[in-house]
């Protein structure tokens, strides 16, 4: 029986072996093809520290909070200022990047925007009503509006967005637990986004007519840990497509750092970024530095758009920058936390990933 055997060749013998070669073939394509489509993660390099206070106001600690728009082939930047005085806002404007180191600070409260609690600003401009509007925290969200937006002094007094402070944002002790207030709009809807601090990410809108007016009860669109989902959202367009983009910070071992979700609509669902761990955007582990790494970590910041209006565009065809808080702190020097030395950086995009794929030209 072994010796018939031996010598038996089965009718499908040729087929099997066309079979093997042809699955073998076929695989080994399918793993060639494969770093083609697994999306890509984010690598990015930083410029040296651009924004810091003035050499002159000692009081000054930090600057932090950037919003930016390019407007008139200028950069206008808004951010938020730490001083010995407390938390204020500021303004500057330059033609490059490389201009801004010298580009002189204006103070905020010398306009009508006043002095007291005001951060984490804001800035856009509001086609349907030709204004700009700069939204901030005084505690809750405010906005002041102006038609110069070149003019630091023509911002307009803070009004609230909500009358009073909705039920779904009050804390266990009836205290409001929000911040970081974020607009957005579609065609119909203007969405305020925000976070609490404790893991929870925040939806309210409105519709294009009423806005500013008459936004809804804010609903948590997302929640997960503490750490992993704190504060500093920022929700954009991704030009050319249907998907939208949100940055949310986190806190890593290795200092703040930014995570990204992609969604088909801005009260849809929202999907991480695949690619990287914790689909991690920017921060210590994927930021490169000419010579001294001088930031900790990438913390609140904001894309460089390619518009300037209540869309929130980014074009993915161009390589992304954003300009971001860093912090960089002297060796062994303890700080309170609002003397903490925030300066303000660029970090731009240097290879490709899940956003440029986007690009369809």
């Amino acid at each position: 029986m072994v010796e018939v055997m031996h010598h038996y060749k089965s009718p499908l013998a040729g087929f099997n072996a066309f079979w093997f070669v042809s699955c073998l073939a076929l695989s080994t394509l399918a793993h060639a093809a494969e770093p083609a489509t697994r999306a890509k993660p984010f690598e990015w390099k930083s410029s040296e520290p651009l924004i810091k206070p003035p050499a002159d106001a000692k009081h000054i600690h930090g600057v932090k909070d950037p919003t930016v728009v390019y407007h008139d082939n200028r950069y206008h930047v808004f951010m938020t200022t730490a001083a010995t005085t407390g938390w204020g806002m500021a303004y500057t404007s330059f033609a490059d990047w490389d201009q801004a180191p010298k580009a002189p600070l204006f103070m905020l409260d010398q306009s009508p925007i006043g002095p007291g609690y005001r951060a984490a600003p804001q800035v856009f401009y509001f086609a349907p009503q030709k204004l700009w509007y700069l939204i901030y925290q005084g505690g809750d969200p405010l906005y002041s509006t102006t038609r110069n937006l070149a003019d630091p002094r023509s911002w307009t007094a803070p009004q609230p967005f909500y009358p009073t402070i909705p039920e779904s944002v009050k804390d266990a002790e009836g205290k409001a637990a929000w911040l970081d207030f974020w607009n957005i709009c579609d065609d119909k809807k203007c969405h305020l986004f925000f976070t609490d601090d404790n893991g929870s990410f925040f939806r309210g809108e409105t519709t294009v007519e009423r806005f500013p007016h008459g936004f809804s009860e804010p609903v948590v669109v997302m929640k997960e840990k503490r750490e992993d989902m704190f504060e500093a959202s920022n929700t954009y367009k991704i030009t050319g497509t249907d998907q939208y983009l949100t940055l949310i910070e986190a806190i890593g071992p290795s200092g703040r750092y930014f995570r990204a979700w992609t969604a088909d609509r801005l009260d849809g669902k929202w999907q991480p970024i695949p690619g990287a761990r914790m689909n991690t955007f920017a921060g210590a582990e994927n930021v490169k530095f000419d010579g001294r790494i001088w930031s900790e970590g990438v913390s609140h910041g904001e894309l460089v758009r390619d518009g300037v209006d209540q869309t929130l565009s980014i074009d993915p065809c161009q390589p992304l920058r954003f300009l971001y808080q860093g912090l960089d702190m002297e060796k062994d020097k303890k700080y309170e936390y609002i003397e903490l030395p925030y300066r303000l950086g660029v970090i731009t995009a240097t290879a490709p990933n899940a956003i440029s794929e986007l690009c369809k030209e």
